[in-house]
């Protein structure tokens, strides 16, 4: 299987997308730069690293085997609101492993950067494992044929008829995501508990300043994006997924209780 390389990750994808990436010049795998610069980075508490832990990390490095990190091999730039709060939007760096035809796996960051802050985690499944889910488990998730079909979400650097296949795939498919970091209240440290995140389903919803100031970082245009994905049909959504729409979500809070099984 081929892989594809750009912002230090590595991305494999599936034989169908691989076999139309092949049918497009060499220069094509050079037309879109993937890195967010531009963008205001902030560092989490304490300074600089000192040389002792470059050379102690450099050693981990060489030594240490990453195999559930070395598989991630698709990365995703989207935007996700709080459930309870759609003017609470943030924009989402994922970086997936996929672990079966129905089920992938991202982390979520802050960026595309080395220097980038871990916000969060998702889950994304297939049509078919998202229809035997129970009713109360449906409620957590949130569908992906808006975000695809709208040129929201993108695949940064990946050749356009690649991506292309890449999006026919994911435009089926639904996501538990839970940020760990309201990096839209803080920059600086992961204050609060998790937070259950959804997707935007129309028009009108998402922050226009917040996709522009993606595309001229990523030097891609949802717009464009949108009219290639025409031919890409909507499917049906099956009942369940965002369940926000109705006027009610749930959402996590902090309870205090009663410690099981203490040992002192």
């Amino acid at each position: 299987m081929k892989r594809i390389t750009a912002c230090g990750c590595r991305r494999t994808f599936s034989a169908s997308i691989i076999k139309g990436a092949m049918l497009l010049p060499f220069s094509g795998l050079l037309m879109r730069e993937a890195n967010a610069q531009g963008k205001p980075e902030t560092r989490p508490p304490g300074p600089k690293r000192t040389m002792e832990s470059h050379v102690l990390d450099t050693g981990a490095d060489i030594l240490q085997s990453r195999k559930p990190i070395d598989a991630m091999s698709e990365y995703l730039n989207g935007f996700h609101f709080y459930a309870d709060d759609m003017g609470r939007q943030v924009e989402a760096n994922h970086f997936c492993t996929h672990l079966t035809e129905d089920f992938h796996q991202c982390v979520i960051y802050d960026s595309n950067q080395s220097n980038a802050k871990l916000i969060g985690i998702e889950y994304i499944v297939s049509e078919r494992v998202f229809k035997s889910l129970p009713d109360d488990e449906k409620r957590l998730w949130h569908s992906h044929n808006y975000e695809v079909k709208s040129g929201e979400l993108v695949a940064p650097r990946v050749p356009d008829l690649a991506e292309h296949a890449f999006m026919k795939d994911l435009v089926t498919t639904y996501g538990k995501t839970w940020h760990t970091w309201q990096i839209d209240r803080d920059k600086n440290f992961p204050f609060g508990i998790p937070q259950l995140m959804m997707g935007f389903t129309q028009d009108g919803q998402v922050n226009a300043a917040m996709v522009q100031d993606r595309d001229r970082r990523f030097k891609v245009s949802a717009a464009a994006e949108k009219k290639n994905r025409r031919d890409i049909g909507m499917p049906t959504l099956v009942p369940g997924a965002n369940a926000w729409e109705s006027g009610r979500t749930v959402q996590l809070t902090l309870t205090e209780v009663d410690v099981k099984n203490l040992r002192r």
